[in-house]
């Protein structure tokens, strides 16, 4: 943890009461001067810190912003976002994230972003990413597996994510293979890009967007209906700080549980939250489209649609119709 957030922690701890310099100073082996310096950085970046002669330093305010000093101090995982990379404005944290993959960076590397200027979903579709709103993080992943499995870790993440929006109250569903839904709208979506070898990947971005602060209006037009963020579903403002910190311990148990075992240990985590069981689909792919009822998804995250004549299908991938409903 840095300084500065341990300086965040020790103050949030303490409440209404104030913490002085000195004690400051020794906890963290620096001196006053230092400590000083500290807090004048803090006060530049949006903390408001009361000072008072002899009593000390007192935390009135914090700034709503995704910073190593405002997430550090809530984060709880063991190696995953112990290295933050947080931007104010990026083009595209996966784009960030896939330079610091090549570059060597290790594994649970985590890229943030207050905004994106050229943020990307699936199929080459734009995600809207106003500032100071929402959650755009990119997650460095270095699985030793072949390159066929990568896209179920879309599904490691829509559980992860499902995790942490009901750690806030909501119930989520989750619909194949890449989007977090609130009562049918599009509260989350996941993009997994991959750099690989013929048979071993080298590195795996998962990029997550979640709308947390966002109201209708902050959504285009054309998405307003189908659009949802955890503020109009819970009436509440999000902490993003505290999410970030709540979501990668979500996300760091699940990929342990995969990286262990597979998607098996997953499967029925990520069967109770499916939007689309029992419901009939359209799964459009490349090469041809297929339709049926979807009773479930596979042991290796492969959705499963039964046809007309009672067989069986796998599908691996695909943008899913759900007939009559949402559309992905």
């Amino acid at each position: 943890m840095s300084t500065r957030a341990k300086i965040i922690e020790a103050l949030s701890e303490a409440g209404e009461d104030h913490v002085s310099g000195h004690d400051l100073a020794e906890n963290l082996g620096i001196s006053r001067n230092a400590v000083w310096k500290h807090i004048e950085t803090l006060r530049v970046r949006g903390y408001v810190i009361e000072s008072t002669h002899a009593r000390g330093y007192r935390l009135s305010s914090a700034p709503d912003a995704l910073t190593r000093e405002a997430i550090e101090p809530h984060l709880e995982t063991e190696w995953l976002g112990r290295s933050l990379v947080c931007h104010d404005v990026t083009g595209s944290t996966n784009d960030d994230a896939g330079v610091l993959a090549r570059d060597g960076a290790p594994e649970g590397t985590v890229v943030l972003a207050d905004a994106q200027t050229a943020g990307r979903g699936r199929l080459g579709r734009d995600w809207v990413s106003r500032p100071r709103l929402n959650l755009y993080a990119s997650l460095l992943l270095r699985p030793k597996i072949a390159p066929a499995d990568a896209p179920q870790l879309s599904l490691v993440a829509g559980v992860a994510v499902a995790h942490a929006l009901e750690r806030v109250g909501l119930e989520p569903g989750i619909k194949w293979p890449n989007d977090v839904l609130i009562d049918g709208r599009k509260v989350c979506g996941v993009l997994t890009e991959i750099e690989a070898e013929a048979d071993m990947v080298g590195s795996v971005v998962v990029g997550i967007g979640v709308n947390l602060n966002s109201e209708r209006d902050d959504f285009p037009e054309e998405l307003q209906d189908r659009a949802v963020s955890v503020l109009m579903a819970t009436g509440a403002k999000v902490n993003r700080a505290f999410f970030v910190a709540t979501l990668l311990e979500c996300f760091e148990r699940a990929y342990e549980r995969w990286r262990d075992g597979g998607f098996g240990p997953l499967k029925d985590d990520w069967e109770r939250r499916a939007t689309l069981l029992g419901k009939p689909v359209e799964v459009a792919a490349a090469s041809a489209t297929t339709t049926g009822i979807c009773v479930g998804i596979d042991s290796d995250g492969a959705l499963l649609l039964k046809g007309d004549d009672n067989e069986v299908r796998r599908v691996i991938a695909g943008d899913v119709t759900l007939v009559g409903g949402y559309e992905g």
